[in-house]
């Protein structure tokens, strides 16, 4: 059996699509970060969360079904708005949540973005859900990162105010 019989398109697009959302977007924001656009767009978290985990799951657990072509591009493209709207609270200007709040956002969102993908591997579509699990863990990393910082800069208060 070749590599490329693992690999169908469907997967490679599973995975693309959890990339972009996971990684592409918040890089987009954050090196876009000064176009003024970016604040007409940003919602509040609590908007704009359960929007993305809805949104979400919504396309990935109809995709498999739906026929190639535009109405494919219509909702990659309607999912990649969405992940924007998500990120924006954690990266934008406007309504950006505080270290804290950032962390608790982030973790939240985690395993409420990966239940769908366990519902497609419940349904029968291992490879395709496992390679969304594996795409999103960028949204892992940044709340790693937002903890860690948020956890150094805490430290180096707490020791200014005790000097």
């Amino acid at each position: 059996m070749s590599g490329m019989g693992v690999l169908s398109p469907a997967i490679l697009n599973m995975a693309l699509s959890g990339l972009l959302v996971a990684a592409g977007v918040p890089a987009l924001i954050h090196f876009t970060r000064a176009w003024a656009g970016w604040r007409r767009f940003c919602l509040p978290a609590w908007v704009a969360l359960p929007l993305f985990v809805v949104l979400h799951a919504s396309v990935v657990l109809t995709e498999p079904w739906l026929p190639s072509g535009l109405a494919r591009l219509a909702v990659e493209a309607l999912l990649l708005c969405a992940a924007m709207l998500y990120w924006l609270p954690v990266l934008g200007t406007r309504h950006r949540l505080s270290d804290p709040a950032r962390s608790v956002y982030l973790y939240l969102s985690m395993p409420l973005l990966d239940l769908p993908a366990v519902v497609m591997v419940a349904m029968g579509h291992v490879a395709g859900g496992l390679s969304m699990v594996a795409a999103m863990v960028p949204i892992g990393l940044a709340a790693l990162g937002i903890t860690w910082r948020w956890i150094t800069q805490e430290e180096r208060l707490a020791q200014a105010d005790a000097r």
